[in-house]
């Protein structure tokens, strides 16, 4: 098992190209409790920002990356997570934002445990800045335990009024700046940062299983 931590950058120069993405408008309901988000078709687009290939949207103390998945699956699954199905946010007291695309029919996320999920995750304008996808394999994380950035632990492991996901679900989540990573920018390398001051963050979370090897 090769042994991985989310607070690597890669440089640059070794950045691999970013596959072509598409723009999600969140355009506010009716209701001051939820608002609705819609995926276009992907396109290209001209907007230059590496992909980071080592998970800094995770923010984790540290992952094991599992044997690696058939290439031209990933890329089918990869595309799919950027056209999901439009979903209505309910909102948790912290300002999470969340929807389930797919209901899981297995067990909750265990607290303290490692888990297997794959992700995809954008900007609020709907810019792609990483994917597990993109790395042919799932992450594997500790949640419920500060590991990873409060959102997702809060938006998988449940709390405050937010379920937990169960194995096989599809979750979205939108994570304030408060519950990601605040005023200060993230993923900076030589003075450039791939996630800047104050973001909002859309997640798109795929509970594969519960990591079953030896950690």
């Amino acid at each position: 098992m090769a042994l991985s931590t989310l607070t690597t950058v890669t440089p640059k120069a070794f950045s691999s190209p970013r596959l072509p993405t598409t723009t999600t408008t969140f355009k506010p309901s009716s209701s001051s409790s939820s608002v609705s988000c819609s995926s276009l078709n992907p396109t290209p687009t001209p907007k230059k920002r590496p992909l980071l290939d080592l998970g800094i949207g995770l923010l984790a103390a540290s992952v094991v990356g599992l044997a690696p998945l058939e290439a031209s699956a990933t890329r089918v699954e990869y595309y799919a997570t950027v056209a999901e199905p439009s979903c209505e946010f309910k909102f948790a007291p912290s300002g999470l934002g969340y929807c389930d695309v797919a209901l899981g029919s297995g067990p909750e996320a265990p607290f303290a445990q490692l888990i297997n999920i794959h992700y995809t995750a954008r900007f609020a304008d709907g810019l792609v800045f990483d994917s597990s996808y993109k790395r042919a394999r799932p992450l594997t994380m500790r949640i419920g335990v500060g590991k990873v950035i409060k959102g997702l632990d809060q938006g998988i492991y449940g709390g405050e009024g937010v379920p937990p996901m169960l194995v096989g679900g599809k979750r979205m989540l939108q994570i304030p700046p408060k519950l990601a990573y605040g005023p200060e920018p993230a993923g900076c390398f030589s003075g450039d940062c791939n996630i800047p001051a104050n973001a909002t963050l859309v997640y798109n979370i795929n509970f594969v299983d519960i990591y079953k090897g030896n950690r």
